[in-house]
């Protein structure tokens, strides 16, 4: 049972209006009678229509991430659970903790962690240094690194923006994209200046290779609460989010992460990804999101524990007991999958255990989600981005 005494608040700062994490956060807290507030740039969205929001508080105009939670911390009057929704609000967290302390509940993590495991680049280096197997990764800082890379690695290749939270808005560029054309790579060398760029071999695998794993982890790194999940489909096909997850036991995954987690001596909420190579029998760690991840709701067990709600028992001193594991469980995200899988996603849409937008006792988000996307259509141009 929840500290209901206890409110939470949901830190974002990635402006994307799509970002169903956030609003499974805000449902699964306030459907247990937490008081839920937010923090969350890019202004009116979807989640903001959720009946379980119980406010969303402004940004300051000197956008002072810190300022902005302690306004936020004294309008509430009581600490409160904090929970990133994004890399750049985990590390920001972190590297303010001391500041943050007196107003939030918040783990116990070392301040510079979350910013290494976020930098692609960094985490290259980190798992080198522990042996972690990873796909080949190289910086590109010119014409010839690329074609040094592409002679070695081949086409397609994975391009990945290291410290993609720092990348200038509106220039139409993915933290993640599958190259398969020369043109592609001339067009990402275009924006090199804009933040550290990486190619990565690309590790073949088929319709069932990729896995995530989602877990949160105490004080002393032992995993309260896990799970492991097979990306059944995602968008952009092959490199992008999962529309479309089934939670699996996963025994090597579930080991590899929490082994990991043990040695790095991480607390908190945390969300990573594998691919595996059937060739070799090898699983490889293609990312490491120091916070919670957006299809958390997948991990939803026959008790209704999930991830942040383990969080918000352990963070308010309470334990988090699980129930009975949902193998088989199902998740899908509506607008995303629809995009990707077109008559797939309608049943799905009818099928899965768990939507990310469309619910009974909460369809405002949905409905919002909905307008938003026929707006889009209409008012952006069809150009893919890179």
């Amino acid at each position: 049972m929840l500290d209901c005494t206890v409110p939470a608040l949901v830190l974002r700062l990635d402006s994307n209006i799509f970002h169903h994490g956030t609003l499974g956060a805000i449902r699964s807290l306030g459907r247990a009678g937490v008081e839920v507030h937010g923090l969350i740039e890019g202004g009116h969205e979807p989640t903001s229509h959720s009946k379980y929001l119980t406010r969303n508080h402004a940004w300051p105009r000197d956008r002072d991430v810190v300022k902005a939670l302690i306004q936020a911390a004294e309008s509430i009057g009581r600490p409160a659970v904090l929970l990133a929704l994004d890399d750049a609000g985990a590390i920001a967290i972190a590297e303010h903790a001391t500041d943050l302390r007196p107003y939030y509940l918040i783990p116990d993590q070392a301040p510079e962690l979350p910013r290494t495991l976020a930098d692609k680049r960094l985490l290259s280096h980190l798992c080198s240094s522990l042996g972690i197997a990873q796909p080949e990764t190289r910086l590109i800082t010119s014409e010839g690194d690329a074609k040094d890379a592409v002679a070695d690695f081949g086409l397609p290749l994975v391009a990945k923006w290291a410290q993609p939270w720092l990348l200038p808005a509106g220039i139409g560029l993915r933290n993640t994209s599958m190259v398969r054309q020369p043109h592609q790579v001339t067009h990402l060398l275009r924006h090199v200046e804009a933040g550290d760029l990486l190619f990565q071999r690309f590790v073949p695998g088929g319709r069932r290779s990729d896995w995530f794993f989602h877990g949160y982890f105490d004080e002393n790194s032992r995993c309260l609460y896990d799970g492991a999940g097979r990306k059944e489909r995602a968008y952009p096909r092959g490199s992008g989010l999962t529309t479309y997850g089934r939670w699996l036991p996963n025994p090597v995954v579930e080991s590899t992460a929490r082994e990991l987690a043990a040695t790095l001596g991480y607390s908190g909420v945390l969300d990573i990804d594998f691919r595996h190579d059937a060739a070799k029998d090898a699983y490889y760690l293609l990312d490491f999101n120091p916070r919670l991840g957006a299809q958390f709701r997948l991990f939803s067990d026959g008790s209704g524990m999930d991830l942040v709600r383990a969080a918000h028992l352990h963070l308010s001193g309470r334990r988090a007991v699980r129930g009975r594991a949902g193998h088989g469980r199902t998740y899908v995200v509506e607008n995303y999958d629809l995009l990707t899988s077109g008559p797939k996603s309608l049943r799905a849409l009818c099928t899965a255990d768990e939507r990310a937008w469309l619910s009974a006792d909460d369809p405002g988000p949905f409905l919002a989600m909905a307008g938003q996307m026929i707006k889009r259509a209409f008012t952006r141009p069809t150009r893919p981005r890179v």
